[in-house]
């Protein structure tokens, strides 16, 4: 009986220990500061589109989940309750205008004004994938 109690108590402390680590390294993970990432690629917004319409499995495979700068000509900005998007527009759809869209992130909501249309703009997001349409960054900075 007295085995059988080390072994049980053995098993609660490994437990324990187990539940503890999950908690510190999985559930109590800090963010990433988008705002303070280095971007993993600096490319100009009609190369990256191009990259996803000529081929958007190998486009995704390079830059999905990664940090991407680019600079190019703001075409749009669309306004929701609380969110900003900025839009760079190379062809229009069904849907409207298809390109790149950026969201940007709360303190960066007034960065842009309907004056920046038609200027080069350099923003800085987490790609975050392609809808067939558009490629969307995610946590956008504004760096103009």
């Amino acid at each position: 009986m007295k085995t059988w109690a080390k072994v049980l108590l053995t098993l609660a402390t490994l437990g324990i220990i187990a539940a503890t680590a999950v908690y510190f390294f999985v559930y109590n993970k800090p963010h990433t500061n988008f705002e303070r990432a280095k971007p993993d690629f600096t490319i100009s917004a009609e190369n990256l589109y191009k990259a996803f319409i000529y081929d958007h499995v190998a486009a995704e495979k390079e830059y999905n989940a990664r940090v991407i700068q680019i600079t190019g000509i703001l075409n749009d900005l669309e306004f929701t309750d609380d969110r900003v998007f900025a839009i760079f527009a190379f062809g229009d759809g069904m849907f409207g205008p298809e390109g790149i869209r950026c969201t940007l992130l709360d303190n960066h909501n007034s960065a842009l004004s309907d004056g920046d249309i038609g200027k080069d703009v350099t923003i800085k997001g987490f790609c975050s994938g392609f809808t067939g349409t558009d490629v969307i960054l995610e946590h956008c900075s504004v760096l103009k």
